[in-house]
């Protein structure tokens, strides 16, 4: 990661007047022609610059790039900085027509007559003006920023380039880069809990919790087995993201997070985890027998709003048992039982309180109404359950 000197693949001729670099020149279709080479990602600065979008003369859009999102700079960073990093993804420059490329010497068939060896030769003046540098960043400013503030001493980067003077050409290049489709979340989160490296912060989050996820949709004896719809399970029921929320939830500040001995994945205890889940799930399954395993169309509680809404209780639940360990299925189902005449899942009206009456299938799964209703389960639940035993405790005494 961190070298001595310049990149080896720059030199200078002349540190004043341009800089050549090892190239390779590919001719797509009858008029465009791409460069592509490595550079120290710390030295694109002193020929790139950023062109920010704005307005010219109170109305006519000029530039495309965005501000830099320092968030997002911070975390590719912290990447840099902590260990192995690798950023295979080339950055994407536009160059004017100061920019030439000098074919060497082997160039010859090896291309196939669409590409050829040689170097690109950049003109340099440390007495230009930023804007009027050679080159402008069309894809990669968060990343060229990212090295260029990182207290590394180099870091190599690949680069791909084209050569023209007409901003309509970049602002095009850059609409088409940044408008591909990405990549489906439930296939990252499918994928996460096979990864080792240090992601951005949001994945990194959710990478343990995929993993209870997988292993919630996977393994034998599972009441949520083949039940969570990902990518690989496409006939699951149960969104993968209102299980991953659900999982969130109770990793912050409920039941799971009990068995975090510490920050690290490593130290969390996976198996307890899963023993809980599995217990409360399978009670769930058997009280709400008629709910269960039905399209979400048919029954709220395999909707996102029931499956995040109902893991509050599991909390509330495994909360009043704190001072007697972590209970068991029969335990969740003794609880959940005074609940199941309370619960409209899969036909008539919830009563939330005078005046607010809802159709079963009318809550959805937008934070207003996944909190109205876990409100709702929790009063309900200490009003039948919590404070009911408590009033028999003190009878008994």
């Amino acid at each position: 990661m961190t070298h001595k000197g310049r990149n080896g693949s720059a030199r200078a001729k002349d540190a004043t007047k341009e800089f050549r670099l090892p190239a390779i020149e590919v001719r797509q279709g009858p008029s465009r022609t791409l460069y592509s080479f490595a550079v120290d990602g710390k030295l694109l600065s002193r020929f790139t610059t950023v062109s920010r979008v704005r307005r010219a003369d109170g109305a006519a859009i000029r530039g495309y790039q965005r501000p830099e999102v320092l968030s997002h700079i911070a975390e590719i960073r912290d990447y840099l900085e902590a260990g192995d990093p690798m950023i295979p993804n080339a950055v994407v420059v536009a160059f004017d027509r100061r920019v030439r490329f000098e074919p060497g010497a082997a160039s010859g068939s090896e291309g196939r007559g669409y590409s050829r060896v040689g170097s690109l030769v950049i003109p340099l003046d440390p007495d230009l003006a930023e804007a009027d540098r050679p080159g402008w960043i069309v894809d990669g400013q968060q990343r060229i920023a990212a090295i260029r503030e990182a207290e590394i001493e180099s870091f190599p980067i690949c680069v791909v380039a084209f050569v023209t003077d007409d901003e309509q050409e970049q602002r095009e290049q850059f609409i088409l880069v940044n408008s591909t489709k990405p990549l489906p979340k439930g296939l990252i989160y499918e994928l996460l809990p096979n990864t080792r490296a240090k992601l951005p912060s949001l994945l990194q989050g959710r990478r343990f919790p995929a993993l209870l996820v997988d292993r919630l949709n996977h393994d034998a004896g599972s009441p949520l087995r083949g039940l969570i719809k990902t990518p690989t399970v496409g006939d699951g029921l149960i969104k993968d993201n209102s299980v991953l929320k659900m999982l969130e939830n109770s990793l912050t500040d409920g039941v799971l997070y009990r068995f975090q001995a510490g920050d690290r994945e490593g130290e969390a205890d996976v198996e307890a985890m899963l023993g809980v889940l599995h217990a409360f799930w399978r009670a769930a399954a058997e009280v709400f027998r008629d709910a269960w395993g039905i399209s979400p169309r048919r029954s709220r509680l395999m909707h996102g709003a029931g499956i995040v809404s109902v893991g509050f209780v599991m909390d509330a639940i495994a909360d009043r048992y704190r001072r007697h360990g972590v209970p068991g299925e029969e335990q969740f189902r003794r609880d959940l039982e005074p609940l199941r005449e309370a619960c409209r899942w899969t036909d008539g009206y919830w009563d939330f309180g005078p005046g607010i009456q809802r159709k079963w299938n009318e809550i959805q799964n937008t934070p207003r109404d996944i909190q109205l209703l876990s409100n709702y389960l929790l009063v309900q639940y200490k009003a039948r359950v919590w404070n009911r035993a408590a009033e028999e405790n003190l009878l008994a005494h």
